[in-house]
């Protein structure tokens, strides 16, 4: 990661904790043994005419990508098991709003970093739930029902 003090930090977590989100995606894939793919991303939203809080916290962390969206919003995301457990790391100590999510998050960043076995498959969709809980959701979230299927833990 890039290079950061203990404020930047702080800064950041603030910035997650009021313009950002904590996300646990399963997407359908065809070229997987599975079917499926899980997704931990960490998300910050701004505002296109004031994106540069963005680019500042993409430097100061050394990972992510910028994108502008159609609808006037710039997005700095973080992809991936190992960056996001890097991160939240550095943030946790910081994060006040959003601690449930990012401990889920990070718990889920270190158990999928060792394989999808049907143990860590119970608990990426622990996490699921915490998080899908936490979070504000404008879109219909999935049951645990529907979860059990996705992520094949029905007898």
């Amino acid at each position: 990661m890039g290079s950061q003090s203990q404020n930047d930090l702080a800064y950041i977590a603030g910035f997650l904790d009021g313009d950002g989100s904590l996300m646990i995606q399963i997407k359908k894939r065809s070229d997987s043994k599975k079917g499926i793919r899980v997704m931990l991303t960490i998300c910050f939203y701004q505002d296109t005419r004031h994106e540069k809080p963005l680019l500042w916290i993409r430097k100061i962390l050394g990972i992510g990508y910028i994108s502008r969206r159609k609808d006037g919003m710039t997005e700095l995301r973080i992809n991936g098991f190992a960056q996001v457990e890097r991160v939240l790391k550095n943030l946790l100590p910081f994060i006040k709003f959003k601690e449930i999510q990012a401990k889920a998050i990070l718990e889920s960043a270190v158990i999928l970093q060792k394989g999808f076995e049907e143990n860590v498959r119970r608990k990426i969709l622990e996490s699921i739930l915490v998080v899908q809980q936490e979070n504000y959701a404008s879109r219909s979230k999935k049951s645990r029902t529907d979860l059990l299927k996705i992520l094949d833990l029905t007898p």
